[in-house]
């Protein structure tokens, strides 16, 4: 089995080899602000085993960020911000200042062999319209979200702003986290729970940490912060504060609607 594993590896790394230099003839004849590998299926599979041998340690082998270490979620960039492909190649290679973020020497191809990795994990947001009543939509989300949730300026803060998730989630990750909200729970909105020393118990969700304090959220949407040493217990939670929606509380019908009103909300 040994002696097997040993050709195989060396029939990857051959493989990989040839790829390489095959893309960096294909690179050197393009002009560097687009991604000469963008029609190529080969440069994505090529870069997600690069970014796992590479990148995974702080942005996970999802690409979806650790978030005790303060790494983004890469499968987001893309519809938070207007990002060229030109943007994330020169991010990768020069680093962000003032970050945990290095410069990287990878060749160029390689480069581009990650942006196109990244670029076929990142969500693309709800770009069909979804057939569904926006009006209705509206009651529902006042009468099921807003105690959490803003849209258009309106609601709470305990969970994340969904003014214009529609451009970030696709229908499907949208409906999952109405009806499976542990499933992904988005960065900073991380579930804790403790007692103090006071014998107060608290429950929220973490906006940052170190070693010795914690800043949270409470379940009344007050920011606090808390010494470490002066707690008496701290649970990191697996389950969202966020409530499972089923069908029987909320319809297909329902969820059709409540989606077509965030969707209107929608920045264009």
């Amino acid at each position: 089995m040994k002696s097997n594993r040993t050709i195989n590896n060396s029939q990857l790394a051959i493989s990989l080899n040839s790829l390489l230099l095959l893309m960096l003839l294909v690179v050197n004849s393009y002009a560097q602000t687009l991604n000469p590998l963008e029609t190529d299926p080969r440069a994505a599979r090529a870069g997600g085993s690069i970014f796992r041998a590479q990148c995974a340690t702080c942005h996970g082998a999802d690409a979806k960020g650790i978030s005790t270490i303060d790494a983004p979620d890469l499968t987001m960039m893309w519809s938070q911000r207007q990002l060229s492909e030109e943007d994330v190649f020169q991010t990768i290679r020069d680093g962000i200042s003032g970050s945990i973020m290095p410069p990287h020497s990878f060749p160029d191809t390689e480069i581009w062999m990650l942006v196109s990795f990244l670029r076929s994990v990142a969500e693309v947001g709800t770009s069909n319209e979804v057939a569904g009543d926006s009006s209705r939509g509206a009651q529902l989300f006042t009468r099921y979200c807003s105690d959490c949730h803003r849209a258009n300026g309106n609601g709470g803060s305990l969970g994340p702003d969904l003014s214009n998730i529609t451009a970030r989630r696709s229908l499907s990750a949208l409906i999952s986290s109405i009806r499976n909200p542990s499933v992904n729970i988005t960065r900073l909105y991380k579930p804790v729970s403790f007692i103090t020393m006071d014998n107060e118990s608290v429950q929220g969700t973490i906006k940052s940490e170190d070693a010795f304090s914690i800043q949270m959220m409470d379940s009344n949407q007050v920011l606090r912060g808390f010494t470490k040493s002066n707690l008496r217990e701290l649970r990191y939670e697996q389950q969202s504060l966020m409530p499972t929606f089923a069908e029987s509380s909320l319809s297909n019908t329902d969820v059709d609607d409540l989606i077509s009103y965030l969707q209107s909300n929608r920045s264009r």
